[in-house]
């Protein structure tokens, strides 16, 4: 365990909120590793321990005792990467599509960790042994743009700037339908589904979720859009363009068949574009942050993949 601990402020924002549910996210561990440091009495809040069900208020401080790293239990595997930078205390990558982030129950091999873990010796180990460097992930039909830290101070630091929203995560989306204005501001919580277990909904009294959008191009049957991250909830972007009613393109969770309800003329259009999206079409194409070591700015930027980007201008070319 650190000699020193980490030491947070709950902010209005955060309050409300389960204390092992707190210490996951803002301290980028696993929910089963915080309840772990809870139980252990490396979790105190205001200089006391607390059980993982209370709830800090505006004002509480919460200080972390991390473990030191344990060893990976994850094997590393000879998994191709695109790795558009990388230093002594963090790498970028561009993720593509199909490649789940880190193992579960059931996946345990053929992950970007098990591709980094061979790839890169150095990883931070505060995310676990199943999630070494994993700062912040991306949904397995997600592509594009992650950083990874290579130390626990560059993951430190990083988890922080993520949570004072200070990392820009730009995303290209197609989403059916059309935009009620070329820019607009989802500000809407978002919870599990109390319906579908493996969902995530718009859900009043879920946690907030901010997300603003920009018209990019208008094609027949949908829209090319641009996403800025203010929130990084589960599916946030794929949650909210289905509760506007502009569900992502080839999104088979929340928007299922959306191509179907489109009427008119428009209709072997959007039939046609489907057949030529084979996943969700969403991709992380701009990252941008501060340097955790020398406070450098840093941006990054990854144009759509080949398949999207021919979906793109077939849609383009039909609109006209």
């Amino acid at each position: 365990m650190s000699s020193e601990p980490r030491v947070v402020e709950v902010t209005a924002e955060e309050a409300g909120r389960r204390l092992d549910v707190f210490v996951a996210e803002g301290f980028g561990v696993s929910r089963s590793r915080a309840e772990q440091l809870i139980e252990d009495g490396q979790v105190l809040v205001n200089g006391e321990r607390w059980k993982k069900r209370d709830r800090p208020v505006p004002g509480d401080r919460v200080s972390v005792w991390l473990p030191s790293p344990e060893p990976s239990t994850v094997e590393p595997q000879a998994i191709p990467l695109d790795i558009v930078y990388q230093d002594e205390d963090l790498l970028v990558l561009n993720k593509p599509a199909g490649l789940v982030v880190h193992p579960a129950p059931g996946n345990r091999s053929g992950t970007l960790v098990n591709a980094l873990l061979h790839a890169v010796e150095d990883l931070s180990g505060i995310g676990g042994v199943l999630r070494p460097g994993i700062v912040h992930r991306l949904d397995r039909d997600t592509s594009g743009l992650m950083v990874v830290a290579k130390n626990d101070i560059a993951h430190q630091r990083l988890s922080d700037a993520l949570k004072r929203r200070e990392v820009r995560r730009g995303y290209l989306a197609a989403a059916w339908g059309h935009l009620s204005a070329d820019a607009l501001t989802v500000d809407a919580p978002i919870a599990r589904s109390t319906t579908d277990r493996k969902r995530m909904a718009v859900v009043e009294g879920g946690r907030r979720a901010l997300t603003r959008f920009r018209l990019v191009e208008r094609w027949r049957a949908a829209d090319l859009i641009s996403a800025q991250l203010e929130t990084g909830r589960t599916h946030q972007i794929r949650v909210h363009l289905r509760h506007i009613g502009h569900p992502v393109v080839g999104d088979e969770t929340y928007g299922r068949g959306a191509e179907r309800g489109i009427s008119g003329s428009a209709h072997p259009w959007a039939v046609a574009f489907a057949r030529r999206v084979r996943r969700q079409f969403l991709h992380a194409a701009e990252l941008a942050f501060e340097h955790p070591r020398t406070g450098e700015a840093m941006r990054f930027e990854a144009p759509l993949p080949e398949e999207l980007a021919l979906a793109a201008q077939w849609a383009r070319e039909k609109s006209m």
